[in-house]
């Protein structure tokens, strides 16, 4: 039977955030807003997830949802675009990303409001936009299976700053991110330690110190945090004593050792143009070591592919620029469609991936400028009168796979592989690749991430 797993001890998760320059040249007497986002790809044992309020989908339809679910995958491409550049690893949660700021986007106006809508691809219906991320969220609270998908949203405004009803009812109805007061102004410290507890308590308490002590000041009138949280083991274990070291490609001339899990198996494969596609689906239903009985003969519960995948997009040369270049979300649609069953004879190297990004200066090339300019922003339709502006948008991932799926900490897998079957395709990632987890029906992009070093672990 397989040991239960441990939670690694991640309270460096988040690490504080730096005060950017802008921060500093704040002018007083200005409002300040503040977006503050969180992703996370954590294992924390097999706990229930924190209850989560019901958000309104009475309205959505699958054509809402469609369009939003396209819109959060276009803004995945656009973002990674901006971001490719940076050296090394990348990970980031498009869908945090997008769903934080939609929250935004319900309070802007005028320019402002427009731009986000552009850069995030929001459906300008207001009741097919709230509906349709309603339905997502509820959708994503629903699960209860060995697999662990859960979002969380908050709102944090300063005490005695009265927001508009309407934008406060808005976000509480339809993204379920309740609004509580907190003193900024006269108690940055004990508001920023609230807000740690929340994180605290959206993560299984593996999140901590999530706001610094810089990020929040007495100018802060309002804080807005999204948690995602993912844990999925996959529907064909690695088998942990056939892990060896080998080489991984970072370049032309060099290469460095790393761990390389190894599994012969029937997957969905694909190749098209050089690139070879390859998805690894996560379990779904109970755990399987939780099926296992002592009695002679028993067998444990089939193992069912779930509702989540990891796509590995592996360029055949150790050059991703090109698949980079062509990462859109027709592409992207595409390679999904040509996926086959297929034997395939895996070699996926262990990786962890840990990233904070600060999104400013990104948004702004991708055309959300107004809201990051004191002078210009308009968020109107959070409080009348007012000079609200969006300080940064600060995003934190992480990632660990190891053999027994996308978890932050390692146990042995009991699967033994028989004979040797004619035929297989071999797709072995000892050279740089992009991966994806998404949601396998709708192809909704959860999160996205490079490898280009396994070996640097963030």
């Amino acid at each position: 039977m397989a040991k239960p797993l441990v939670p690694n001890d991640v309270t460096m998760l988040v690490e504080r955030f730096d005060r950017s320059r802008e921060g500093q040249k704040r002018t007083l007497g200005r409002t300040l807003l503040l977006a503050v986002l969180l992703a996370s790809v954590l294992a924390a044992g097999c706990a229930r997830r924190p209850s989560a309020q019901q958000a309104d989908d009475r309205g959505a339809t699958p054509e809402g949802v469609s369009q939003v679910v396209a819109a959060n995958n276009e803004f995945a491409c656009k973002l990674y675009a901006q971001l490719k550049d940076a050296p090394s690893n990348i990970f980031f949660s498009p869908f945090s990303i997008s769903t934080a700021l939609a929250m935004t986007y319900e309070g802007a106006r005028g320019q402002t409001a427009e731009e986000m809508r552009s850069v995030l691809g929001l459906p300008e219906d207001a009741r097919t936009r709230r509906s349709a991320f309603a339905r997502i969220f509820n959708r994503l609270n629903a699960r209860d299976t060995v697999c662990k998908l859960s979002a969380a949203n908050a709102l944090w405004t300063q005490k005695g700053h009265q927001f508009l009803s309407s934008y406060l009812d808005v976000t509480s109805r339809y993204y379920s991110g309740r609004a509580s007061d907190l003193d900024f102004r006269h108690s940055p410290e004990e508001s920023r330690l609230t807000i740690d507890q929340w994180a605290a308590r959206q993560t299984r308490g593996e999140i901590r110190d999530f706001v610094s002590d810089v990020a929040i000041d007495t100018m802060t009138r309002l804080v807005l945090t999204n948690a995602i949280y993912f844990k999925g083991k996959w529907a064909e274990e690695f088998d942990k004593k056939y892990t060896a070291d080998a080489g991984f490609r970072i370049g032309p001339n060099s290469s460095v050792k790393v761990p390389m899990m190894v599994q012969q198996s029937t997957l969905p494969y694909a190749e098209a143009n050089g690139l070879q596609i390859l998805e690894l689906p996560y379990r779904n239903g109970p755990d399987r070591a939780g099926n296992r009985t002592e009695n002679l003969g028993s067998q444990p519960a089939p193992v069912r592919p779930g509702e989540t995948s990891m796509l590995i997009l592996l360029p055949r040369t150790g050059d991703l620029r090109p698949l980079e270049d062509s990462l859109t979300i027709q592409n992207l649609t595409e390679w999904r469609k040509q996926l086959r069953n297929e034997d395939v004879e895996v070699g996926l190297p262990k990786f962890r991936v840990e990233q904070k990004v600060e999104l400013r200066k990104a948004l702004t090339a991708l055309g959300m400028k107004s809201a990051f300019d004191m002078a210009m922003a308009d968020f109107s339709g959070m409080r009348e009168h007012d000079s609200l502006f969006i300080g940064d948008v600060i995003h934190k991932a992480v990632v660990e796979t190891d053999e027994q799926g996308t978890v932050a900490a390692a146990a042995t897998a009991d699967i033994i592989y028989e004979g040797e079957a004619p035929h297989f395709r071999f797709f072995r990632a000892d050279h740089p690749f992009i991966f994806i987890i998404q949601e396998r029906e709708s192809g909704s992009i959860l999160f996205i991430g490079r490898v280009e070093n396994p070996a640097l672990g963030n």
